[in-house]
């Protein structure tokens, strides 16, 4: 087998092993073994659209394992029960909305978590406001059933950035810390809303 056979079929066995990942950083660091191969099958067999596609792809590849790492970093070095997505923004889409949109609605699916950046949100049901820096829906997102638990409304207007239930699964199963992290937070915002309400219910009657 000639040296250019060689790195041929090396680099297409590194593309089917990049199918053969299940978390995306062992994904993107074999796809950089795949660049590279390829890089030096074009050049060796001068094939140049190759070496030209994979030497562009290299550094996307780089980037996004750069931040997957540093991503993965940051959670693990955030306080459990402080958990912030700002190292999660490059991944997130950003929305804005005005005031008085209703940012969830009871009785939508919970196919997402939000990140509120800028902003002050409420839910109407419960009397609760929520400044920017908290993360809303993610019970909903985490439940079985995937409903959302209440309605949240802009009080002014927001700058909100979406974690799609596929991403925010994805990083729950590769790294353990977001995840104790993300329970913790579905835990809290449980509790509180459970003793809110019961304190609703045993207020007394207000006379007229």
């Amino acid at each position: 087998m000639s040296l250019i056979d060689f790195l041929g079929y090396a680099a297409s066995l590194s593309v089917l092993a990049t199918f053969c990942m299940n978390t995306m950083i062992p994904l993107r660091a074999i796809a950089l073994a795949s660049n590279v191969l390829f890089c030096l099958y074009g050049a060796a067999a001068h094939i140049y659209p190759v070496l030209v596609l994979h030497a562009v792809l290299f550094p996307i590849n780089a980037f996004r394992l750069f931040q997957l790492r540093r991503l993965l970093r940051e959670i693990r070095s955030a306080r459990k029960s402080e958990l912030s997505l700002n190292s999660l923004l490059p991944f997130l889409r950003r929305r804005e909305f005005s005031a008085r949109h209703v940012l969830i609605n009871k009785t939508d699916t919970a196919d997402c978590l939000y990140y509120l950046h800028e902003g002050t949100v409420e839910m109407p049901d419960l009397g609760k406001a929520f400044e920017s820096g908290s993360v809303l829906g993610e019970i909903g997102v985490f439940s079985q059933d995937h409903h959302r638990t209440a309605t949240v409304v802009c009080r002014t207007d927001c700058v909100v950035y979406e974690l799609s239930e596929s991403i925010a699964k994805q990083i729950y199963f590769q790294d353990k810390t977001f995840g104790f992290a993300m329970m913790q937070l579905v835990l809290v915002h449980l509790l509180e809303d459970d003793r809110r309400r019961s304190t609703l219910n045993a207020a007394p009657p207000v006379s007229i």
